[in-house]
């Protein structure tokens, strides 16, 4: 029997990723944005975007990244929404998915979402910075 030898790539040179959780998790996404739109009656919900849904390999999990437009006010308010929500969301993506498991989901605030809009801000005051005529 021939021995070969366990070759470790670069990062970003392996396997690329499967489409299955990737398929899933669009499908996850969708159903969240309908859930938000008409399903969750919690108004600690009414201010929250879902940016994005990865799953794992084995679809057994589902991580929710969301925004929240607000304050710190309003972003604790929609952290108790989702953990009051989660197993109606759940009981929702098992009906829709019709996967062999039921996901657990899992949120996350995104915080991409909140760098973008500091950098949008940063960029607006240095625009302003410039139009304003130098002494």
């Amino acid at each position: 029997m021939k021995k070969t030898k366990n070759i470790v790539l670069p990062l970003g040179l392996g396997q690329r990723p499967k489409r299955r959780p990737v398929r899933v998790a669009d499908m996850v996404r969708e159903e969240l944005a309908l859930l938000l739109l008409n399903g969750l009656k919690d108004p600690r919900l009414a201010p929250v975007t879902v940016t994005r849904v990865s799953m794992t390999a084995d679809l057994r999990q589902a991580v929710i990244y969301y925004s929240v437009l607000g304050g710190a006010r309003q972003q604790k308010d929609a952290e108790i929404g989702w953990e009051r929500a989660k197993g109606f969301v759940r009981s929702r993506l098992a009906a829709k998915l019709q996967l062999r498991y039921a996901p657990e989901p899992v949120f996350k605030r995104d915080l991409d979402a909140e760098k973008h809009a500091d950098i949008e801000r940063l960029l607006a005051e240095i625009k302003e910075g410039e139009n304003e005529p130098s002494p």
